[in-house]
């Protein structure tokens, strides 16, 4: 029994790196999640205002928060916007992740 008793610490001490890393992916996870409904917005956005005859490009852009507004790229080709955003990133590893979102809409006078 004297050998144990330090048994359970040293296994809380070992679970702990463990447990940030498991954070951290579940955080980096949210983040991406957040993005990605970021996108979705803002090219809803930039579609409903180009079916309305108004400029898809700046209706898209201000619907994105202004953190977003850098990392945005817009693009209107024809009745379709396009948006990609990269997330805040806390790894190294997904620095690169980009989240893409399109929609559509006849443009307005067709």
């Amino acid at each position: 029994m004297a050998s144990e008793e330090g048994q359970a610490t040293v296994e809380l001490l070992a679970a702990i790196p463990l447990l940030l890393v498991a954070g951290a992916i579940a955080l980096q996870l949210l983040l991406a999640g957040y993005a990605l409904t970021l996108a979705d917005g803002a090219a809803e956005a930039g579609a409903l205002a180009l079916a309305a005859g108004r400029p898809a490009k700046s209706a898209a852009e201000g619907s994105l928060p202004s953190w977003a507004e850098d990392k945005a790229e817009i693009a209107v080709r024809g009745g379709g916007v396009t948006v990609r955003l990269a997330p805040p990133s806390l790894l190294a590893g997904v620095a690169d992740l980009v989240m893409t979102s399109s929609s559509f809409a006849r443009p307005a006078g067709r």
